[in-house]
């Protein structure tokens, strides 16, 4: 019986020092405020990966033939709340910010502590950041480490002013005032070239899954009608990887349905095209 190593894809274990591409588990569930489960994303997403196709019909080979990739333990978060949490994560992923580090979250709020980081390597840092919600919110439900406040207190923490949204269908009035409209793509509309002109040269990905139509993608907290669809998605992956030095991402708000494990390996294969297309020979 062939046993399956418990990491991304199911491949073969490395060192993480040997690696170019790391999966990063983080299981934060702390200021969820609707739907719950973000916690069990990580896990699952890792397990729905093993299912994942290693051979890439659009690139031509096996993705891991033509990339080390290996899986770091899942963040240790114990009781932390989102606040707490920030330090925690910045410290795991401090000493691998010269590879390309992929998270899986866990809810958004792990993104500020992420970005915190790689912006210490690459001052220029821009974010291009996917989710239905243009998370600016000062504070939310008591506090500013909401996953409402993610992209707020990655522009306000963090000195990151270039943001450029995609997917956006919801956001307040109060939020309006911190946001560049120009760099605000709503719905399922965008303009690609656009995109690439706005992002600096160095940039992180942010993907809350709930960019996607709720058709698309219902095992998600703060669901929303009218998104991106999978294939919008990789026109935008495959550009912004081309034309970008795309230094790391993560995919966040996976909150798995019980049963339906197709939402999981949706998320799987959407961080195993993303690496593809990073490393793309």
């Amino acid at each position: 019986m062939k046993i399956t190593p418990n990491n991304f894809l199911g491949i073969a274990e490395i060192a993480p020092t040997e690696a170019e591409a790391l999966i990063l588990p983080v299981p934060l569930e702390a200021t969820v405020s609707y739907g719950k489960g973000t916690r069990k994303g990580p896990e699952a997403i890792i397990k729905a990966s093993q299912q994942v196709e290693l051979y890439d019909h659009e690139l031509g080979y096996e993705v891991q033939d033509q990339v080390k990739i290996g899986t770091l333990p899942a963040v240790d978060l114990g009781d932390e709340g989102a606040e707490g949490a920030q330090n925690i994560i910045a410290e795991t992923v401090k000493p691998w910010t010269d590879k390309f580090v992929l998270s899986v979250g866990g809810e958004h709020s792990i993104t500020p502590a992420l970005v915190g980081e790689y912006k210490k390597k690459y001052s220029d840092l821009s974010i291009l950041y996917f989710d239905a919600h243009t998370d600016m919110r000062e504070e939310w439900e008591g506090t500013k480490w909401s996953h409402a406040c993610a992209a707020r207190r990655c522009q306000d923490n963090h000195g990151i002013k270039n943001i450029v949204w995609v997917g956006i269908r919801n956001t307040s009035l109060g939020e309006q005032q911190y946001i560049d409209k120009n760099q605000v793509n709503y719905g399922n509309k965008y303009d690609l070239k656009k995109i690439i002109s706005q992002l600096s040269k160095n940039v992180y990905i942010s993907f809350d899954i709930d960019v996607f139509d709720v058709s698309t993608m219902p095992a998600t907290g703060t669901p929303e009608p009218g998104g991106i669809n999978w294939y919008q998605a990789m026109e935008i992956f495959e550009a912004v990887t081309r034309e970008k030095n795309v230094v790391a991402a993560d995919i966040t708000e996976c909150a798995p349905i019980p049963g339906f494990h197709g939402y999981d390996f949706l998320t799987a294969k959407l961080a195993f095209k993303l690496i593809g297309y990073k490393f793309r020979k």
